[in-house]
């Protein structure tokens, strides 16, 4: 029995770091799929935000955050940390791994006008503070909130993988920060012009999405925790919504390779919440809705609201998002084909909660540091370029020095 414990445990600990690794590598994602769609001139800024980003997340929340979250902390003897194979130093991996997805997301928002230092600063607030705030309500019962929930409506509120905890707290920070923020130089004119801003980059921007897409499998199947709990029914709703995303962006954007390359990514932002009680008919449909959603507001925002937000991170992980938490309060249900277990209401409730606290903790983050140290570059830094006026050099240097 004692062999077969040990097994248990080390299986468990060898599943959740497998998955760790995934949504680790996603990063890399998130890191070219801005590189391709920013200006060439800001390429190294994004693959130095997304690195540093996870540098300044990895302290903030080892040393705060989880804490928030879960009530853990870390300050014991390596002895006790290594029970159980040291599976609970891989799930704070695991989790650590999500939380670092906070300033990922912002990052692509502010992109090619945001101060390096200020950023920097935000990141450790945010996934210090904000975001294990609402992680704690959602996943780990606290203040009550779920098992008010459960008392009113007869279930908590439930986000599987984190469509709401994760991408919809990630856009609404984000809209926040790009609000204050303010568009790029240039983006729009006082005569009502828009200045097309192309990706530098196709290929980068196909190369992050397909990164992306390949470590959501170990973001949504891995979040049973647990080798025991795996399920293929949340692999092929993630498969099924992703390809959902993916149709209807593509008729939706009329053949656009950004908007192609974001329909997948908005099919699995929207299914994680509910892809371990969603039948495939119903993945498909609610990645398929994500995709559409994702191009119309995109363009929304883009061209009519005028809110430069570079790689639309709030349409495609704010509202995507969201639109995942309310779906599984939907195609969840037995009625639709689902395993039931949620309610309607309390979807609402819990994403509406998540959408506040994001917003409201975005705002007040990113106002202060606007107000204290400043969070936007110069004129002139901003026409140079995040390359040269905060990094020193450009992703193409041989072509400045004339080499």
């Amino acid at each position: 029995m004692e062999n077969i414990g040990n097994l248990k445990a080390g299986s468990d600990a060898l599943f959740i770091l497998l998955g760790a690794i995934m949504v680790l590598a996603m990063h890399a994602g998130f890191a070219f799929l801005e590189l391709g769609t920013v200006r060439k001139k800001n390429q190294v800024n994004a693959l130095v935000k997304i690195l540093t980003d996870f540098g300044i997340s990895t302290l903030a929340y080892f040393f705060i955050g989880y804490g928030i979250a879960y009530g853990v902390n870390f300050f014991t003897d390596a002895e006790q940390l290594a029970q159980k194979n040291g599976y609970e130093l891989i799930k704070f991996f695991f989790l650590l791994t999500f939380a670092a997805a906070i300033p990922a997301i912002i990052s692509g928002g502010v992109a090619e006008r945001a101060k390096f230092n200020p950023q920097l600063a935000a990141t450790f607030l945010l996934v210090g503070f904000i975001y294990p705030f609402f992680e704690g309500i959602a996943w780990n019962h606290r203040f009550s909130v779920q098992s008010w929930l459960q008392t009113q409506f007869g279930a908590e509120f439930h986000d599987f993988a984190g469509s709401v905890v994760v991408h919809a707290v990630g856009g609404w920070i984000a809209l926040a920060a790009v609000l204050l923020l303010g568009a790029r130089r240039g983006r729009y004119t006082k005569e009502g012009r828009i200045s097309a801003h192309p990706p530098s980059s196709i290929p980068f921007l196909a190369l992050g999405a397909w990164i992306l897409t390949v470590g959501w499998f170990g973001f949504n199947v891995m979040s049973a925790q647990e080798i025991g709990k795996i399920s293929g029914l949340v692999a092929v709703n993630s498969l099924m919504a992703m390809v959902g995303g993916t149709l209807v962006a593509l008729f939706a954007g009329k053949n656009d390779p950004g908007f192609v390359h974001n329909g997948p990514l908005a099919g699995l932002v929207a299914v994680c919440a509910g892809s371990d009680v969603m039948h495939p008919l119903g993945a498909l449909l609610t990645g398929g809705i994500a995709g559409g959603l994702f191009v119309w507001m995109f363009t929304l925002t883009q061209n009519r609201w005028k809110i430069d937000d570079v790689l639309g991170v709030w349409p495609l992980h704010g509202l995507c998002g969201a639109w995942g938490g309310i779906a599984a309060g939907i195609f969840g249900l037995k009625a639709l084909g689902g395993l039931g277990g949620v309610s309607f209401m309390a979807q609402i409730i819990g994403t509406l909660l998540g959408i506040v606290i994001a917003f409201g903790g975005g705002f007040l983050v990113y106002a202060a540091l606007k107000k204290t140290v400043g969070i936007r570059l110069s004129a002139e830094e901003e026409f140079n370029g995040s390359d040269l006026s905060i990094h020193k050099i450009t992703a193409t240097a041989e072509r400045e020095s004339g080499w």
